[in-house]
């Protein structure tokens, strides 16, 4: 690609082909970048921003799961140093404490979103993909070899697939023609940061019209205020009157407003796409999926998405995976994104004004109290239950892996390590015996090793050790079985190629179409119990 077309502003940008173009760099485009750049893929990102300048803090923080995927990919010190790891997790702003799940990050992390896409925007930056900036997609095209993708400048983008993380009014989804269906907004906030002159009333309180809030946006920065509108207002533009208005409306007062850093307006519509692909042409964070921020999950969701989607786009795009292996990131994240929107409709329902809404609120919180009722909501917040339905068998298919200390040939290590290059990793836990060597696929590990300890998984429990685990570069388990098992090289094509059917085909037992990792011999046993992160802050 020539100077023009990787220049961060400026310019008409010339034709170029790409294998991959995503439209938006926010964070789930930041995040599939990096995803795709772990595996070679050629990938340009469109974005309309002059840098990574976030308009206002945003999202407020990131939750275990999500801090768990940049673990997997060994960025994730980057953001806990930068932010303070507490509980953040809460239904309806009713507290959700999960530092007794077996995760190593039974927390979650105080950040900003202006705080966490600089950062990952860093991470891209060091991968080497380009961001072309101060343009926007504004169109698409597809045939039955790509996409041409039109860019605001004027040029033109060719593209093997196009990916839409461009926010809940995507271009990239209309000209995609996927719907974009839900419930419409009943109720609209307007949230802002601002500086006052006078005494703001700090903290949540509740009344007639709903919830309101205010706090500080840290030690010494300008006062976050969010308010339940008295009438339903769409539009993203509010203007400081109808702040003003809504301050005295709440709190009888403006509290001397002397002025605004940054404001919008949310409502509680809900909108998910009909379908997350069409053709060459996907759809991911909240150009799939919008809802109000109740719970914190719109960005958690949008970063695992790019990371369900980026290993298997990748494979698709390098020929070593068929196409069919893009409608599983429909059949996986649409499930999800759906109950996402079903919990954040829920928690702004119980946000609505009056005495029959605070009853509500009285009987919902008493439920989580129970044990049962806390691990089942803070589960699904978290995002630490999510389980994709890839049939029945041993409780961790389709689970995330448990990040288990490990000991190998080479030395102890644990499974988040492994999954740093986004490769798919084939543990062999049994005592009794050894995969054979098999042939080799682009892809996949194989590391024997041993752990202790029992396996424990969020909200199920404890699980049976199992002999052998074939986990995606997702994270996820694929596979439980013994290293015999016929279902292995099945197991494998589904997710990494057919040739490995093939070749597993003339092997005898263990032949998996796998890589081998050097090295990797037995060694003594080290506990698998999930470690305690303990900071100072």
């Amino acid at each position: 690609m020539d100077a023009a077309a990787t220049s961060g502003t400026g310019g008409r940008v010339g034709d170029a082909a790409h294998q991959v173009v995503i439209a938006g760099a926010g964070p789930t485009g930041l995040m599939l970048a990096g995803e795709l750049a772990l595996a070679g893929v050629d990938v340009v990102v469109v974005e309309p921003r002059a840098d990574q300048a976030v308009h206002g803090s945003r999202a407020g923080g990131l939750h275990a799961r999500t801090i768990e995927v940049l673990d997997q990919r060994g960025i994730a010190e980057r953001f806990l140093d930068a932010g303070q790891a507490l509980q953040v997790q809460a239904f309806s702003m009713i507290p959700l404490d999960i530092s007794d799940f077996p995760t190593r990050h039974p927390y979650g992390l105080a950040l900003w979103q202006s705080r966490f896409e600089p950062i990952l925007a860093g991470w891209v930056d060091e991968l080497g993909v380009p961001v072309l900036r101060e343009r926007a997609v504004v169109g698409a095209t597809q045939d039955g070899t790509g996409v041409d993708v039109e860019v605001s400048d004027g040029s033109t983008l060719r593209a093997q697939y196009l990916v839409g993380c461009d926010g809940g009014r995507s271009r990239v989804r209309r000209a995609a023609g996927i719907d974009s269906v839900g419930a419409d907004a009943a109720t609209s906030w307007l949230v802002a940061e601002v500086d006052v002159d006078g005494r703001p009333a700090l903290g949540m309180r509740w009344d007639d019209l709903g919830a309101h809030g205010a706090n500080p946006v840290g030690p010494d920065g300008p006062l976050r205020v969010v308010l339940t509108e008295r009438e339903l207002r769409t539009g993203d533009d509010p203007t400081e009157d109808e702040l003003r208005q809504a301050l005295v409306d709440v709190h009888g007062s403006d509290w001397g407003l002397a002025r605004v850093h940054w404001l919008s307006r949310f409502t509680d519509a809900t909108r998910q796409a009909t379908a997350y692909r069409r053709g060459r042409v996907l759809v991911a964070g909240d150009a799939a999926h919008t809802h109000p921020p109740h719970g914190g999950q719109g960005l958690n969701t949008g970063v695992q998405d790019a990371v369900n989607l980026g290993w298997k786009l990748a494979r698709v795009v390098h020929g070593t995976a068929p196409d069919a292996l893009l409608d599983t990131y429909h059949d996986e994240r649409h499930p999800v994104g759906a109950r996402v929107l079903r919990i954040a409709a829920a928690q702004a329902a119980l946000n609505g004004g009056g005495p029959h809404h605070q009853a509500l609120r009285d009987t919902v919180a008493e439920l989580l109290a129970t044990d049962e009722g806390r691990r089942q909501l803070a589960g699904t917040i978290s995002g630490l239950d999510i389980r994709y339905d890839l049939g029945d068998g041993h409780p961790l298919v389709g689970r995330r892996m448990p990040d288990l200390d490990l000991t190998t040939g080479d030395g102890p290590t644990r499974v988040a390590t492994l999954l740093h290059d986004a490769r798919g990793l084939l543990l062999d836990l049994d005592p009794a015996g050894e995969l054979a060597p098999p042939p080799d696929l682009d892809g996949i590990r194989v590391i024997r090793a041993a752990c202790d300890g029992p396996w424990t998984v969020p909200v199920v429990g404890e699980v049976p050790a199992p002999p052998a685990v074939l986990v995606r570069p997702d994270g996820h388990v694929a596979w439980v079985g013994v290293a015999s098992d016929p279902d292995l090289p099945a197991a494998v094509a589904r997710w990494f190629g057919t040739a490995a059917e093939e070749r597993a085909g003339t092997h005898d037992r263990g032949a998996t179409g796998v890589r081998r990792s050097r090295g990797a011999g037995r060694a003594s046993a080290s506990s698998a119990a999930p470690a305690r992160r303990r900071r100072s802050r």
